[in-house]
């Protein structure tokens, strides 16, 4: 069968029992990095020497039919640099392939650096919807195609890119919606910062360093009416504030949609 191995996010002392148990007597592992799974496994003191085959996001649709039939013959125990593998990571084409094929799949699970963050967050974790990776281009409409979402929202994001994604959420969002930077998690320089998107948006305007997780409080319940929405904006305009800012802040305290403000507002110009 394939095996899904959930591996340590920083902290090696969160490999479970059954990963140990599971590298020690697999005959086959399938890694995205295959440096990274020779590093695990002698970090752990495992001693068994695997057949190793990359899976990584380059070859993973032509290799995924060779490693099924591979399956069908002994266990192979698929792995990711950190985490479960096919959550913002290969395996999720191997996974769909075994099932098309009639193989079999399992999974060990171990740390999440989703659920990691979203319970440190101190944001509402009975409902939460996870993103993945912000896209690099196009990330704001991304954002502002998000701002109703009613549930915790949960994404990763790269150091170099944290910057501007907290500013892109910060004007799609409003400044007042609650958010946390979790960065580093399990390691010895764990970071939860918690606030608003505006606050953590000048805290990081200088970037980051290490693994970050962004969770963004869910939508407030819609607590205006659109013809008393525009109205304000129409108002923060005239005296000054930019549209597309004064949609943003009224969306924020109404639980409108800033895209929707946004758009009813130059409707009202061209009328």
């Amino acid at each position: 069968m394939i095996v899904l191995a959930a591996t340590p996010i920083g902290n090696l002392g969160d490999a479970s029992r059954r990963l140990i148990e599971a590298l020690e007597n697999a005959e086959v592992v399938v890694a995205e990095d295959t440096r990274t799974a020779v590093h695990l496994m002698r970090s752990l003191g495992v001693e068994n020497r695997p057949r190793l085959l990359p899976l990584h996001e380059h070859n993973e649709r032509e290799k995924s039919v060779e490693l099924v039939e591979l399956a069908r013959e002994t266990d192979v125990l698929v792995l990711t640099d950190a985490g479960m593998p096919s959550v913002s990571d290969p395996g999720f084409v191997l996974v769909e392939t075994a099932i098309a094929a009639g193989v079999a799949v399992t999974a060990l699970p171990g740390p999440s650096a989703v659920l990691t963050a979203l319970v440190l967050s101190g944001l509402p974790t009975d409902r939460f919807v996870f993103e993945g990776f912000l896209p690099r281009k196009g990330r704001a409409a991304a954002l502002r195609a998000l701002a109703t979402e009613p549930r915790t929202l949960v994404v990763f994001e790269a150091p170099h890119r944290i910057a501007a994604a907290l500013a892109d959420a910060r004007d799609a969002f409003g400044p007042d919606r609650r958010a946390a930077v979790c960065r580093e998690l399990t390691k010895k320089f764990e970071e939860v910062a918690r606030g608003t998107l505006a606050e953590l948006a000048e805290r990081f305007a200088e970037g980051a360093r290490g693994e970050i997780v962004l969770v963004i409080g869910g939508a407030p319940a819609r607590s205006g009416d659109l013809p008393g929405a525009l109205a304000e904006v129409t108002d923060r305009v005239a005296s000054g504030e930019r549209l597309k800012d004064a949609a943003a802040a009224v969306a924020a305290a109404t639980g409108l949609g800033t895209r929707e403000l946004y758009e009813a507002a130059l409707a009202s110009r061209r009328g």
